[in-house]
């Protein structure tokens, strides 16, 4: 008899859950949450996944206290966002603890940019605490800083150009409290708390219980959810699907200390968008494109984050994305092996919601030499329609801060409003500033080819 991985864990909660003092208390993780859990525990400086999304504002705009005060708000109302992951008895739950969001004002050194201050800063996560954190920085008057959009150096560091009188604001969570519906919902809602002058005890009791109630019942559709999703058939198919995986390894090279010292660089490209989201198989296989570039021939592991809250479930705060595994391959280019990523992609999604240590596991017993490790990242957002951060009557321009570390050798970011902007990034631990480039040209070739018009670098 088949035992899925979730299913197991689910059993494991249910027996810590009712042994707990505080049962109530205690909250159940999605697979994607258990991943992250996983990810920061094996790493040498216990960092966790975190995303931030950085707005700059004339200076002098936000008042830091009303703000902390709305976004102490929205963590009293989301469970997500004052939940604390931690391990009872041997099971990973979560805990909830009180509201209790930090908001700090980071002071630059002379002749430091706000973005450097905000990196340091960032670099400086300590797991324990709040998963929704703020920081804000102005740039010293002395300091320079690069031009606006993303970088098209490697070393450039920043892809940001503040100038004096400008402050940067960054919003920071921990990836096991967030995904991309999240960051959308926290934006809206500290737009509203903040205008609204709103702090943790405008939350009535009752709308913050209801609160947690969906939370944890969605939760646990989202688990039953993935039990079902790993079933024998579904783990057939990914056995077969990546039976040839193997962790990829950069062709050896002698790898130059960069003169900024920044864990990761950064290149950055915009198309021209058109009314539909560029097709899904073209970015994979121009990332596919960027992975035989780096690794050279064989297959090789990409993840992309997909899925959302289960049918039934209320569009409560959290993370229920799964990550999906796409073998790389080095197929010949032209619009057959375009046709046949896109068949693979498709019959891929069917299967889309197997959990990952599922496919893992279900890869591992083909036969495949995969320690779960990906060669590389790709993750798509629709920014057509998402909110604007408006504080002080002023609305916020969303700014990009480079050269923070990467979790992959290499991640690729899609973003479509009112033009499409793809951005790289790479782990300059495992890859070349010049190599990586070059990656990123092969995969700019690859998106040149796919959309047959003109590619304005940013």
């Amino acid at each position: 008899m088949h035992h899925s991985i979730t299913g197991q864990y689910l059993a494991r909660y249910q027996r810590t859950a009712d042994g707990a003092d505080t049962p109530r208390g205690l909250l159940p993780l999605t697979g994607a949450q258990r991943r992250f859990l996983l990810v920061r525990s094996l790493d040498p400086q216990g960092r966790p996944d975190v995303v931030p999304l950085f707005f700059a504002f004339p200076r002098g705009t936000v008042d830091l206290a009303r703000l902390r005060a709305a976004a102490t708000y929205l963590a009293a109302l989301h469970p997500a966002l004052r939940a604390r992951p931690e391990v009872v008895r041997g099971t990973p739950v979560q805990r909830l603890a009180a509201a209790d969001v930090p908001a700090v004002r980071v002071e630059t050194a002379p002749g430091q940019s706000a973005t450097d201050a905000l990196r340091q800063a960032l670099g400086g996560w300590r797991a324990e605490g709040s998963p929704l954190r703020l920081f804000l920085a102005a740039d010293d008057d002395s300091a320079t800083s690069a031009s606006t959009g993303p970088s098209t150096s490697a070393t450039s560091g920043t892809s940001t150009g503040t100038g004096t009188g400008t402050e940067i604001l960054a919003i920071a969570l921990d990836h096991t409290a967030c995904d991309g519906q999240s960051l959308s919902r926290v934006i809206e809602e500290l737009t509203s708390a903040y205008a609204a002058a709103l702090g943790p005890g405008d939350v009535p009791p009752a709308a913050a219980d209801d609160e947690t109630h969906a939370y944890r019942e969605a939760v646990l559709l989202q688990l039953e959810a993935e039990s079902r999703a790993g079933g024998p058939a579904a783990l057939d198919y990914w056995g077969e699907r990546l039976r040839n995986v193997r962790d990829a390894a950069p062709v050896p090279r002698a790898l130059p200390r960069p003169a900024d010292g920044l864990p990761s660089g950064a290149a950055g490209l915009r198309l021209p968008a058109g009314d539909a989201p560029l097709p899904f198989p073209d970015l994979l296989g121009a990332c596919a494109a960027a992975a035989r570039a780096l690794y050279g021939e064989g297959t090789h592991p990409l993840g992309y984050p997909w899925g959302g809250r289960p049918a039934a479930a209320r569009p409560v705060l959290g993370c229920f994305l799964n990550t999906v595994v796409f073998p790389a391959t080095a197929a010949a280019t032209g619009p057959d092996a375009h046709a046949a990523t896109a068949t693979a992609w498709w019959d891929d999604l069917d299967r889309a919601d197997t959990p990952f240590d599922e496919v893992v596991r279900a890869a591992r017993t083909a036969g495949a030499p995969w320690s779960g490790r990906l060669a590389g990242l790709l993750t798509v957002e629709d920014a057509r329609h998402a909110p604007a951060l408006r504080l002080g009557g002023v609305t916020g321009r969303e700014v990009y801060v480079d050269g923070r570390p990467v979790r992959a050798p290499f991640a690729v970011s899609v973003s479509q409003g009112a033009d499409l902007l793809v951005r790289m990034a790479w782990d300059r631990s495992a890859l070349d500033d010049n190599v990586a480039e070059d990656a990123f040209g092969e995969l700019t070739a690859a998106l040149r080819a796919a959309l047959a018009g003109p590619v304005a670098m940013a």
